[in-house]
């Protein structure tokens, strides 16, 4: 190897080591609250590329996302000299993955279709997954989470895992969803007789079971718009 290769592998290796150190340092001290947006972005970068240094690289990606005029493009961070697929992707994930959990608090849910964009990125192609959303006083979401993924049926699906969360939020009510891999949306009578279980729960604990959404890639049943539930107008608190 040629002594200016090695030279520019030990100078991204050192530079990796000790801005990556450093903010994990200060992460585990003070919180990750107390990073500035752009040693966010060099933790997850990790290293840069030979002439171009990390934090330079960062900045570069940083000011792409935070000056774009529309929506977040993963192309267009691939343009940026230095980022490759796995860099762009890990960036685009983190990003995809913050507005999942954190960009729904406080969303509110008026009607079954408010709730659909919540959803749309468990429907599998392959497994069900069945979905609990968590609503406060004024119907505002305050957490969805998965709650099982295989197999969807009455055994698995318990109110105990089902609401164990939402009391802890000190949730008001619950909306439920699962998806159908086969694009089909009619419940089965195993949704029915699940709803009628978490609809009884749920008047015990009270909370209540608003709806539950039955739902694909590009569409959704809803029991309380079908009268399987209640009128979909009751969602308004």
């Amino acid at each position: 190897m040629a002594a200016w290769q090695i030279y520019e592998k030990a100078a991204v290796q050192t530079e990796r080591e000790s801005s990556s150190l450093d903010i994990r340092e200060r992460m585990l001290r003070f919180g990750s609250g107390a990073i500035s947006n752009l040693d966010l972005v060099v933790a997850i970068l990790g290293t840069g590329v030979p002439g171009k240094p990390v934090r330079r690289l960062a900045k570069e990606v940083l000011d792409q996302i935070t000056e774009s005029t529309h929506a977040f493009d993963i192309d267009e961070l691939m343009r940026i000299a230095g980022m490759g697929e796995a860099k762009s992707c890990a960036v685009a994930a983190a990003i995809e993955l913050g507005r999942r959990i954190f960009s729904i608090r406080g969303t509110r849910i008026t009607m079954p279709r408010d709730a659909f964009p919540l959803l749309v990125h468990f429907a599998d192609t392959r497994q069900e997954h069945f979905i609990v959303i968590s609503l406060n006083g004024g119907h505002e979401v305050n957490a969805v989470r998965e709650i099982t993924k295989g197999l969807i049926n009455k055994t698995v699906v318990h109110p105990r895992e089902v609401f164990a969360d939402p009391i802890t939020d000190r949730a008001c009510a619950v909306i439920v969803a699962h998806n159908h891999p086969s694009g089909n949306l009619e419940p089965s009578d195993e949704d029915l007789d699940i709803t009628q279980r978490l609809r009884h729960s749920g008047e015990i604990l009270g909370i209540p079971v608003l709806d539950h959404l039955v739902f694909s890639e590009i569409s959704y049943f809803s029991f309380a718009e079908h009268g399987l539930i209640a009128a979909a107008e009751e969602m308004m608190p």
